[in-house]
């Protein structure tokens, strides 16, 4: 590794260092550590039972981009989205090439549709998600699996911003509780007056999300 790449994973780990400590309610890297309650909605083949990055083992990963489009229908909740978009983001963490490719087709669909004039609030956040969620197993590579895989998905990410596309996701969709919240936990370790502000937001239209409102404990 680069003296300028261990001072990014330096930067990062420190970041999050500061998130776990002042978010004891839910440590851990936010978009990757905490399953999110989605009842019996679909989403990717899962265990769960072990920890937080314990998919199926017998999971075929060429299968992952196919099987996580289909599941983002534009009839999806946000918060099944957001499990959805978890469980993908810690299958690519195995395989930086999947990781590739999950991550371009989704970034393709959000600018597609921004080309298109017709902004899609679901697509920019699925390109958002998974870029900030990604670019955290890069500053947690040590956790069991990933150690060896770090610097292909640092690659990876390496380009990409998705905070821009957050943000672009929240003009798309303005006052939606749900975008609020992801939100929210994508600025957790990059802005905290802009964690505290869309964690806020999401607080107050949670009445609205019944799904929301059983995931607020991601943002205590």
């Amino acid at each position: 590794m680069t003296p300028r790449l261990r001072r990014v994973a330096a930067s990062g780990a420190i970041a999050l260092l500061v998130l776990v400590t002042a978010r004891p309610a839910s440590a851990g890297p936010p978009l990757l550590c905490h399953p999110f309650d989605i009842g019996a909605a679909a989403s990717l083949p899962w265990s769960g039972t072990a920890s937080w990055f314990d998919g199926r083992i017998d999971y075929d990963l060429r299968n992952l981009v196919r099987d996580t489009e289909a599941l983002l229908a534009p009839s999806t909740p946000v918060l099944v989205r957001m499990e959805t978009l978890r469980r993908a983001s810690i299958y690519a963490g195995r395989d930086a090439k999947v990781a590739s490719a999950l991550l371009e087709r989704l970034t393709a669909k959000a600018q597609a549709s921004k080309a298109a004039g017709r902004a899609d609030a679901l697509a920019l956040l699925d390109a958002a998600y998974v870029t900030e969620a990604l670019r955290q197993i890069t500053i947690i590579g040590g956790a069991p699996g990933y150690k060896d895989r770090v610097e292909g998905i640092r690659e990876v990410v390496s380009n990409a911003d998705g905070w821009q596309y957050m943000k672009a996701s929240l003009a798309a969709r303005p006052d939606d509780p749900a975008l609020e919240f992801a939100a929210a936990l994508i600025a957790a370790d990059k802005d905290r007056d802009a964690y505290r502000a869309h964690a806020q937001r999401a607080r107050a239209g949670a009445a609205k999300d019944a799904l929301l409102a059983r995931n607020l404990s991601h943002s205590n």
